[in-house]
């Protein structure tokens, strides 16, 4: 009993680790810092795309006894891979900077790693129910990317900018109403308090708007 409550532990100590395990390498990670321009780190992105690719071809052509977890693994970083380009690019477009080089590198690249990918799945190897889901999810979002990169950039630039504002818009919503909710928590507390004598204390009259908080000019007017 001690030894597999021993390996439950190592289990989920490694779960957790296991689940934040970076997409990229030290290496990569580095060169993405230094590569701050749009342009340089769509181009560099989608050179770790392809790497995975062709790591991921080498595994398929090998058909080594426990090779599919490396498989999902690749897949798994690849996808990471594609959703950081969109980031990127998504992210430039907001900022009006021009990623016409960067997009163009990442479009060609994707035209030819969507046929591989597909390729694989139509072959249908042995192992495939093991990795089935993470490559339809490469697939997948490698199509969506393309269909992004190959957008006239106008407008793209103009949909991801409204999508800014609308998610702008519904932060400030939700920022309002939790302070109104807070503003009636506050009240509430107010008017169940007590003086000394045990009895409620009154409120003083307002002039404000449920919500609405007094100006710097205000408070220093108040004798």
């Amino acid at each position: 009993m001690k030894f597999f409550a021993a390996i439950l532990m190592i289990a989920a100590t490694i779960a957790p680790l296991s689940a934040q395990r970076e997409f990229l390498t030290n290496d990569e990670i580095e060169k993405i810092r230094e590569a701050q321009e749009p342009n340089l780190r769509l181009k560099l992105y989608i050179l770790f795309a392809r790497q995975r690719v062709d790591q991921l071809q080498q595994q398929i052509a090998k058909d080594k006894k426990g090779r599919s977890i490396l498989v999902r693994q690749l897949l798994e970083d690849y996808s990471q891979i594609i959703d950081a380009i969109d980031t990127v690019s998504d992210d430039a477009l907001k900022r009006k900077v021009d990623i016409a080089a960067g997009v163009a590198a990442v479009a060609e690249a994707e035209k030819k790693m969507i046929p591989i990918l597909q390729k694989i799945e139509d072959a249908m190897p042995h192992d495939l129910d093991m990795y089935d889901i993470a490559l339809k999810d490469a697939i997948g979002n490698t199509t969506d990317s393309l269909e992004n990169t190959q957008q006239d950039l106008g407008i793209r630039t103009e949909i991801v900018t409204a999508k800014a504002a609308e998610e702008k818009k519904k932060v400030e919503s939700l920022t309002s109403r939790e302070e109104l909710k807070q503003q009636k928590a506050e009240d509430a507390k107010a008017d169940t308090a007590k003086d000394e004598d045990g009895q409620p204390k009154r409120k003083p009259p307002t002039l404000y708007k449920p919500g609405e908080k007094p100006q710097v000019s205000d408070i220093t007017k108040q004798p």
